[in-house]
Order: structure tokens, then sequence, then C-alpha cells
């Protein structure tokens, strides 16, 4: 058989290859070629390969291109089967005159011809073919060579048709398939675009998997496409914006491809552009903001402009979309317009090294204003049937970013819409399943197939948190949210979350957003308590809420790096146990008495005694665990100091039990082991308010802080009230 046999043999691939747009019945086929039964015959009966090759050949000439339909292409198969392709594909040695790579390219063709059929395509002789395709991907030889391009287009011709089953991508990117087609783009060889096409194919199938097997080979890729996006002066530019999100991984951006990809945006959108090059642009921008926040843009004149640039292209096109009635809202666009409003936000309320100068400030808040404006007029014309469309959950989303910083402007509109803004929570709540899955579409449909960066909440409820929780302070949106039911939500809310976190649980796997929540829940529930206690009272919901307080606090404060948390549940149950006094659960149960003694121990370990050098007096301060988040905790602890102190008079077992844990005895200890001069006078108004409660409502208290020398402490730190307390019997 001779070289050029071989290479005819090898033409029923490319047949095949071309045989997916016309596939006639095979009898009609056979009609126009009598003799191809006769050749499949002597196909299958060949005992060697001479035989095999001379009937292939056979098969070629009777079968002209594009006539070969399914059916045959799988009697082919039958005839052949694995045997002979696998033999052609692992030979080192080609026939005389022949390069050593025809045989090779023979077996590469005879199974491009079998995955024409997608049943083959996913069988195990071609899946454990794919690390040797691979290799032919990044083979060196010569690029004129019209066998070995052939070879290459029917290897990207396997490939593709392994990644369209529904385990393909997870063998290809096994097998190393990732690899040699990024390989294959940066040599830019022969076929190196259709290697780009597959990666992005394997890419949007299995992101997190290509970059676990491939990340140098991938970011040496993204290097390519970022440098080509900054250099690019044609239509190419606009094309790479809708590659370049694919390519972004999930960890760190390297810093260059940051700078290239800046400017590059930078370029596109200060020019003047219709709607199809503009949109691509601010997706990828939305991208990088997604995942790099605003890391990606520079300090200096240039980012400032840039990311006010930005932003308003974003309000722009987020109130053409909403504000125009009777047009379609092109969904992926405006959200991706959300995530860059979101990062105007974020850098409009920073203090310090702020990329935007202040009537930069001014100016995006008043242009973010009026897109916010459309958000909420584009939300009032929600129905009930469109609810759960991700489309309304991302403007949920941007409206909850926005009243998490602001919300004395458009008061009027935020009222209006606060009814349906806390049935939408319910029901997303009540679905949590569904909430979560439409927060993955949110992020698939404004991003990227994935979404790396931070995580986006998965429930309604924690977007408004920290927007309600600023309301709850206003009298006319608190009213609204009582009478929406929007307290008892919370409640169940706060239960469900607070599960999450309780013994049994992983909590070293869950995001900081559970945690987070839980603590704007608790400033919400403290809003309440302050100015609406008859809401604590009479709602069953806070005595529930309560009796998880008291159980959960003594764990709470034992556990590490947990501090801000236990002091927003110790600091909300003190103010709770003041209204719920009378409730038969405080009053002296295993579960109250728990409660106390784990509030006492996070009021008590605050401070402590440290000497200084060339000093014979120590003085207070801070104890190392509370040193960190001391400017977060402070308000929280004195908050806490006084709402002990008013359920001392209401809970007669309270003050033996203070005795008992000896916290009056050491607090008079700590005072008079520092110098009066280093205890502020807030926190000596503190201490001197706890001590008075425990002295007027104890006997035995009285005689202990005497024993201990509180007379000549109060008369230190001047505290009238108690030193006058202790004078009497």
């Amino acid at each position: 058989m001779s070289c050029c046999d071989l290479a005819a043999a090898g033409q029923l691939g490319k047949a095949g290859i071309m045989a997916s747009d016309c596939e006639p019945a095979l009898n009609q086929a056979e009609s126009r070629n009598p003799t191809l039964e006769r050749y499949l015959g002597a196909l299958r009966e060949a005992k060697n390969d001479s035989e095999q090759f001379a009937a292939l050949l056979l098969v070629t000439k009777a079968v002209k291109a594009g006539d070969i339909d399914a059916k045959t292409r799988r009697r082919i198969f039958d005839a052949v089967g694995f045997t002979f392709p696998n033999r052609l594909l692992t030979t080192k040695e080609a026939p005389d005159g022949c390069p050593d790579h025809v045989l090779r390219a023979l077996g590469v063709a005879l199974l491009a011809c079998f995955c024409s059929d997608p049943e083959l395509a996913g069988h195990p002789q071609v899946l454990n073919k794919i690390p040797i395709l691979s290799t032919f991907l990044t083979a060196r030889g010569d690029p004129d060579d019209a066998a070995r391009r052939s070879m290459i287009d029917d290897t990207y011709q396997c490939l593709t048709a392994v990644a369209g089953t529904p385990r393909g991508p997870r063998h290809l990117i096994a097998g190393g398939t990732v690899s040699a087609l990024c390989q294959a783009y940066l040599g830019h060889g022969y076929g190196f675009d259709q290697a780009l096409a597959l990666l992005v194919g394997l890419l949007a199938a299995a992101e997190t998997q290509c970059w676990k097997e491939a990340e140098p080979d991938l970011l040496a890729v993204l290097r390519g496409l970022s440098e080509d996006f900054q250099k690019a002066e044609d239509a190419s530019k606009f094309e790479l914006c809708q590659l370049l999100p694919l390519f972004l991984p999930p960890t760190t951006v390297p810093s260059e491809c940051l700078r290239d990809l800046q400017a590059g945006l930078a370029r596109i959108l200060g020019s003047k552009l219709s709607s199809w090059q503009r949109n691509p642009a601010l997706k990828l921008a939305a991208r990088l903001a997604h995942a790099c926040g605003s890391d990606w843009i520079p300090v200096g004149s240039s980012g400032s402009k840039f990311l006010a640039l930005l932003v308003n292209l974003a309000c722009v096109e987020v109130r053409l979309a909403l504000e125009e009635t009777g047009t379609e809202v092109k969904e992926d666009v405006v959200t991706a317009c959300y995530a860059l409003m979101e990062l105007g936000i974020q850098e409009c309320t920073r203090c310090e090294q702020s990329l935007l100068k202040e009537p930069q400030k001014v100016q995006l808040v008043s242009i973010m204003k009026e897109a916010i404006g459309a958000v909420i007029h584009h939300l009032q014309q929600v129905g009930p049937e469109k609810q759960k469309e991700p489309f309304v959950f991302a403007s949920v989303r941007i409206l909850g970013a926005w009243l998490a910083e602001e919300t004395s402007s458009l008061r009027k509109e935020v009222c209006q819409l606060l009814p349906f803004l806390v049935r939408y929570a319910k029901t997303l709540y009540e679905e949590a399943e569904e909430a979560n899955d439409l927060s993955q579409q949110v992020a698939t449909l404004a991003i990227s197939p994935t979404a790396p960066g931070p995580t986006w909440p998965g429930d309604a409820l924690r977007l408004l948190l920290p927007g309600w929780c600023h309301l709850t302070v206003e009298d006319g949106p608190r009213e609204i949210l009582i009478k929406e039911g929007a307290p008892s939500l919370l409640c169940k809310y706060f239960l469900q979350q607070w599960e999450l976190t309780s013994p049994g649980h992983d909590t070293s796997v869950l995001p900081d957003s559970v945690e987070i929540g839980l603590q704007t829940c608790c400033h919400i529930f403290l809003n309440l308590v302050v100015t609406a206690p008859g809401l604590i009272k009479r709602d069953a919901c806070f005595t529930s809420l309560m009796n998880t307080l008291m159980t959960s606090l003594p764990a709470l404060v034992q556990q590490s790096g947990r501090l801000l948390l236990a002091a927003n549940v110790a600091t909300l149950g003190l103010l709770m146990a003041r209204l719920l006094s009378t409730s038969p659960a405080l009053q002296g149960t295993p579960a109250s008495r728990g409660f106390f003694a784990a509030a006492i121990l996070f009021l008590s370990q605050s401070h402590v005694a440290r000497a200084t050098p060339g000093s014979e007096q120590a003085v207070l301060a801070l104890s190392p665990d509370y040193e960190g988040v001391w400017a977060d905790l402070q308000e929280l602890w004195f908050l806490g100091m006084q709402a002990f102190t008013g359920c001392v008079p209401l809970l007669p077992w309270l003050a033996p039990a203070a005795l008992r844990s000896r916290w009056p005895q050491e607090l008079l200890q700590l005072l008079g082991s520092v110098s009066p001069n280093s205890v502020k006078p807030e926190m000596v108004a503190a201490y001197q308010g706890v001590l008075v409660e425990l002295a007027r409502a104890n006997r035995l208290c009285r005689e202990a802080m005497r024993l201990q020398a509180g007379e000549e402490t109060a008369s230190h730190y001047r505290m009238a009230a108690l030193e006058q307390c202790l004078s009497e019997p």
C-alpha cells in the first residue's frame, strides 16, 4: 500500500466530517452507489492491515464526500471498530517513503468520522485517546504540510465532539487538553483559532476545574489576550471584550493584565460608540469590578476620571432601559451596570484612599440617585408572576446597596416600595432553595458563567438588612415595616441563620455574610427595642428570640474570633430582658442564669490593669481580645453596661448571682490597682452605675464591696452615689 493510498483512505474521515449537513436514508445512498455494500463487506472480512487499507480505499472511492449519513457512518464503524484506529494512532513505524505522522493522521481521520455520532463521541475508546489527541495539537512539524494540517483539523473535530457530550468536558480537562489548547493558541500555529474556541467552551462548562488543572497556562493566555486587547485598534477589540470575562481567574488577576484591560476599556468607553460596541465593554468592566473591586483602576487623576465615566455610563444605561416603557430591557447589560453602580456607591462612601475627589462624589451621588429612582419605578411595576425572575433579584440587590448607605433621598418613593420589598423578601425566604438559585442566575446574567469574587448573597432579605437597619430609626418607615410584618420575618430569619452557626455545623466554611447578617439583625432589633418597646412585649416572636439569645450566649462568648457577634447578642438580650422581665423564662431559670453569667463575662473582661514603664501605678487598658474590635464594640459595651444596670432591680435573683460571680469585687479590685487618671469619665460612670444598683439591691453585695475597700475606691474616683450607698447600713 503506497503513501498516496493511505492519504486517499484518510479522506473517508473528511466525508464523515462533512456529512453533518446531509443525512439521506441508507437505502438512498445504496441506490446511488450499489457497490458500497460489497466494499463494506470486504472491510469487515479484512484479515490484516493491508486488506483493511485496501478496503478503506475502496469505500472512500465508492462514497463521495457529503454522501455519508449517520447510519452509514455507523456501519463503517461496525466494520472497522476501534482496534485498527488504535494501532494507527500508536504505531511508530510508517511505510517506506511516508512521513511518520501519516498513519496517525489516518487514525485521527477515522476517529473524526466516528465522533460525528454523538454516541460514539462519548465511547470509552474515544475518551481514552484524549491524552494522545491533545499531544497532536502541540506537535512540531512543517506548518505547510497539508496532511499535518488535516490531522490537526480532525483532532479538533474529535475534541469538540467529545466536549459536546455530557461528561466530555471533565474527561478533556483530566486528559490535559486545557494545557494543550493554551499552548496551541499561544503558539499561533495552524488551527490556533480553533484552540481558542474550544477553550471558551470548556471554561463556560467547567471553569473551576479548568483553572484547577491548568492555571499557569490559562494565565498565559489571559496575558496574551489582555495585551492584544490593549493594543487592538480594529473591531477585534470588541470581540475580545466578549471573550475576556471567561479568562479571568477565580483567584487574583495578574497586575499586568489589569493594567492592559483598564487601558483598553478606557480607550473604548472614552469614544463615541453604538450599543453593540459599548455593551460588551460595560460587561467586561462589571466583571472586573465584581472580581477585583476598584483595585484594577489606577490611582490618580486618570483613574478617578475613568471610574466616574464608568459609573456615569452605567447610570445612563439603567435610566434609558428602565424609564422608557414599551422597550425590551437588555437585562444582562443592565445587571452589569448595577455592578458598576455598586462600585460607585462603595467609592463614594469610602473615607480613606478613595479614587474619587469630593466634587466627583457629589456629582456621582446625584447621578446614581436618578438611576436608583428608575430602579424603584421598575420594581413598582413588578407583579407576583415576575417576582422570581433573576432581573428582579438583581434590581433589589442594587437598591439594597443604595439603602445601606443612603435613606434620606427618595424617601417617599422608598416608603411606597417598602410593602413590596417585605413581601418579596418573605416570598424568597419561604422558598430559600429558589433564592439561592436566583442568586446564581443573577451572577450568570450579570457577569459570567460562574461568579468569582465576593459571594452574591443567596437571599433577598440579607440584601435589605442594612437599609432596614437605617429605616427602623425613622418613624414613618418603621411603622410601615411593622405593619407589613417585617419584625416577625426578621425574627424567623435570625433564628434560621443562627442554626447555621450552632454546634454541629462547621462554621469555618460559612461565608462572612452569615455572621454580618446576624449582627445587622441585632442592630435592627436594638432599634426596635428603643423605639417600639410595646412591640417587643406583645409580639410572641420576640419571646422566641429571647429564648434563643439566652441559650446561645454562654457558648458564643467562649468562641475565639466571634467577640463582635457575642457583643451584639449580649447587649440585645440585656435590653430585651428589661422589657420582658416578668416572663417566666427570666425568673432565675437555668437558661436565664447562664445568659447573665455569660453577659457578665463579656462585660467584665473588656479591661485589665497594665503596668507602664517608669510608673508605680498600672493603667486601665483594653484586654488583648478587645483591642482589635473596640472601635466597633465600645458602643455596644456601654449600652450593655447600662442595660445590665437596668435589669438588677427588675430581677431579684440577679444581684446575688453577680456576687457569686465575684464581678463587683473584681471590678473594685481592678479600679483600686490602676491610676484614677487612666480611667475615662464615661468608664467611671458605667462602672458606678452597675456597682450602685448591685449595692442597692442586695445587702450582701454592699458588705462584699465594703470589704473590698469600696468606699475608699468610690472616694478616689469621685463616685458620690456609690460612696453614699455604701455608707448606709
